[in-house]
């Protein structure tokens, strides 16, 4: 038994050592004193950095990406609040086949997709290629994982917290405002963040429907036929690398959380003011 559990505990040391072995050596080859990937390493420098704060280009391109994802995030999370409540109550007509349509991203090639939105949006709908075709698209491409997160933390939810509320003469729109929100707001968040780290790291969406507004991913692709400019890519990389382990870390953080309070949550909700 322990010969097992020591070559399981081998096996995943090695996985997890082939899977985040180049992540690591992202960050160092951005300070090594070279500008070819290459070991040994020539020496410590921050020049990476300084030329990547000096290229306008791929400034603008970050912000590209900051607001598509911004505008993304907070579309979808909109979009899919009354969506997850209507699910999650079996307030709309096929349910499952709602569901099984909004999952479609999850399992259909981004490719296939990617080709549709660019024939519908350019051929069709005459639409100029920009940051709108990309934030359209990206919309589509994050709404599986909203629904998912806010059904996720609905389900946790007592409906009769809801009924009571109603019983108690509260509108439909007051006990969502007053009862429904409050209780799924870190959900909300959580939704927020996973959807704004989706649509900033996507490609194959934003390199088809970009124009002449590139995304950063987009910009990165097109820069690494340069070797003189990957040092300034890694650079860049260990920059958003961070960022994004600190977003999704707090994401899990603010999920766990949110399953482990929730049910202490609902002591601190307000009486319906129409109570009597």
């Amino acid at each position: 038994m322990k010969r097992r559990y020591s070559l399981l505990t081998i096996y995943a040391a090695f996985f997890l050592v082939f899977l985040y072995a180049p992540t690591v050596l992202l960050p160092l080859f951005s300070f090594n004193d070279n500008t070819f990937a290459v070991f040994p390493l020539k020496g410590f420098t921050l020049r990476h950095y300084e030329a990547m704060a000096g290229n306008i280009a791929m400034i603008d391109a970050l912000i590209n990406s900051l607001v598509v994802g911004t505008i993304a995030s907070v579309l979808t999370t909109a979009m899919s609040i009354p969506l997850a409540i209507g699910l999650t109550r079996r307030l709309l007509p096929a349910s499952g086949l709602v569901l099984s349509t909004i999952m479609l991203p999850l399992v259909v090639p981004s490719i296939v997709f990617a080709v549709a939105f660019l024939i519908l949006l350019v051929r069709i709908m005459n639409i100029e290629l920009s940051l709108l075709t990309i934030t359209m698209a990206h919309i589509f491409l994050c709404l599986p994982f909203s629904v998912m997160v806010l059904m996720s933390r609905l389900d946790g939810l007592d409906p009769s917290l809801e009924e009571a509320s109603s019983d108690l003469g509260e509108t439909t729109l007051g006990t969502f405002r007053r009862i429904t929100l409050p209780l799924i707001i870190p959900g909300v968040i959580s939704s927020l963040l996973m959807c704004f780290i989706t649509s900033f790291d996507e490609f194959v969406l934003a390199f088809f429907l970009s124009g002449t507004q590139p995304t950063l991913p987009v910009f990165l692709y097109g820069q690494l036929r340069f070797p003189n400019k990957l040092p300034s890519v890694l650079a860049l990389g260990s920059l958003i690398l961070v960022a994004s382990t600190v977003l999704v870390v707090l994401s899990e953080f603010i999920r766990r959380r949110d399953s482990a309070g929730s049910k202490s949550d609902t002591a601190d909700l307000p009486i319906p003011a129409n109570v009597t």
